[in-house]
């Protein structure tokens, strides 16, 4: 396939296709007492969870200052971004911030840690400051963003795929292996390579390169049984950054070294065409769900996929995540 205009288009199932967030308001009290009163009325949340997908709780708001017990109602187990690759900051109890890129980019869907052995089962998302404009952050049914792709892409991706990293030792391009496993340890770090199966070396300069092991491009949900796309070609694709900054890069690296990349399970490389395709699809049949001071959601980080709308003015989002 040459270019997008070869690309079929596909017409995902109707129930897909109007999937949104259960949104939860306040039956009384607001504050974190409030969504303690709610989720009782609601009964087991993981199994609500498991059927919505992802639930916004509206209206509550929570002060920033009692995050931490809204978490603990709403995440099992907090963990650490270990093998993240977005830039953010650490603000303790394994609570950060949301991607810190430009607030003029777009930030595509994506599944968090996905390219990983380890992801978080649900992710959480709490408003600290409301978004002058924009800031919405698009949530995705990963059974209609599959269904959504042409059925070449998806037959091209059924083998799998395999990630690289490059990765510093402080001075470079992208994240170090420091930030990236959140520690100064290398044997803490080659442990989790070797558990997940990684192909790796230390480089001469004190840099990491690794090399995944086969990652599927959809799995199924473990308790719905839906097959989902779940991985992150596009991200890592350097495609979807766009003309100029490709160009930028590819003069300034071989494609070997780049920070992150991505091809094939065999080893090929993927089109850039089925790389936008799959980016554009993404954002194009997600629903945004817009933000406002106090406000929380959690997602399934299997069944949804998630990115980030341009904004401006002073949004704040934090963001912590959980088995």
């Amino acid at each position: 396939m040459s270019d997008l205009s070869t690309i079929s288009e596909t017409s995902p199932t109707d129930d897909l296709a109007h999937w949104k967030p259960l949104e939860v308001c306040p039956a009384g009290p607001t504050g974190v007492d409030g969504i303690r009163e709610r989720l009782a009325a609601l009964g087991d949340f993981g199994a609500l969870l498991a059927r919505a997908k992802a639930v916004v709780f509206r209206g509550f708001e929570v002060p920033e200052q009692d995050v931490g017990t809204a978490t603990a109602l709403l995440l099992p187990n907090r963990l650490g971004y270990v093998h993240g690759t977005s830039p953010r900051t650490q603000l303790g109890g394994n609570l950060y911030t949301s991607t810190e890129y430009p607030p003029d980019q777009t930030i595509a869907m994506h599944n968090e840690l996905s390219y990983s052995h380890h992801w978080p089962e649900r992710l959480f998302f709490y408003c600290a400051t409301t978004p002058g404009s924009g800031g919405a952050t698009p949530v995705v049914d990963g059974g209609l963003w599959l269904a959504s792709l042409d059925t070449e892409v998806r037959e091209a991706f059924a083998g799998g795929i395999r990630y690289t990293q490059n990765l510093h030792d402080g001075f470079g391009l992208g994240r170090s292996w420091r930030q990236t496993f959140e520690t100064d340890d290398r044997q803490k770090v080659e442990a989790f390579l070797e558990a997940g199966g990684f192909e790796w070396h230390w480089t001469p300069d004190s840099g990491l390169r690794m090399i995944s092991p086969i990652r599927p491009a959809t799995v199924t949900h473990p308790v719905t049984g839906a097959e989902v796309w779940f991985n992150q070609a596009d991200h890592f694709h350097p495609a979807a950054l766009g003309d100029e900054t490709s160009r930028e890069l590819a003069q300034i690296l071989p494609p070997e070294e780049l920070p992150q990349s991505v091809t094939f399970a065999d080893g090929n490389a993927i089109p850039d065409a089925y790389i936008l395709h799959i980016h554009d699809r993404g954002l194009e049949v997600a629903v945004d769900v817009d933000w406002r001071q106090g406000d929380l959601m959690v997602i399934d980080n299997v069944a949804v996929g998630h990115g980030r709308r341009p904004f401006t003015g002073d949004r704040r989002v934090l963001v912590a995540m959980s088995d």
